[in-house]
This record gives C-alpha cells, structure tokens and sequence, in this order.
C-alpha cells in the first residue's frame, strides 16, 4: 500500500469527513498528493493530525514539518510526497484547496477500502 493510501486510511479509521486526494505532481514539485479532509470540532482536527503522526512513526515515517495543529483550524502534516490538510468544515469552505488544485481529472474521493 502506498503512503497515500495508507494515510487515507489511517483517517477514514478516526472518522475524518470527505477525505479527497489531489494529485498535484504535473502542476507542481512541492509533493505528489494532497490529502484533504475535514474533522467536525477543532478537537477533532487536533486529534486526526496527531492520529496521523502516530500512525505514520509506527511505519517508520516521520513528518518533515507540521503546522496548525494547536489552534485546530487547519493542520497540515507534510510527508514530502504527500502532504495532509485537515480542515474544520468551515475553514475547508473557506480556502477550497481542492478546487484551487483541480485540473477536472485529478481529485479522488477516498471511498475506504
């Protein structure tokens, strides 16, 4: 299983909300993937970025960096190919990466296993 797939995963386990990939590679060299999804509370967001650290050091993978993880608005945890967004629903709505990224072909729904 790739790193995406395994990441989507780990989120779909903890009840993330929409959880999309946006293959970005041929409009950018900043990472493969994107990952977004949405946790209902900022509690929730808080909680799947760090389910997802956890996760990914049990597999051997450490971030390169994280960020937003306190204020639980937006986190987002870059594995250098593959970097997550994880949004509260609002601020989802309000930056739409997915449609920012979009070309029409490139975004997945993760429908789980």
């Amino acid at each position: 299983m790739n790193i995406t797939q395994e990441i989507c995963k780990i989120l779909d386990s903890k009840k993330a909300q929409d959880i999309v990939v946006v293959d970005i590679r041929h409009l950018t060299v900043i990472a493969d993937d994107f990952i977004i999804c949405s946790g209902r509370s900022t509690t929730q967001v808080k909680a799947l970025a760090n389910y997802v650290d956890d996760e990914m050091s049990k597999l051997g993978r450490e971030p390169l960096r994280s960020e937003g993880k306190q204020e639980g608005r937006w986190a987002v945890v870059d594995y250098g190919d593959v970097i997550v967004h994880i949004f509260h629903e609002e601020t989802r709505r309000l930056y739409s990466l997915e449609q920012l990224w979009s070309d029409g072909t490139n975004v997945t729904r993760y429908s789980g296993e």
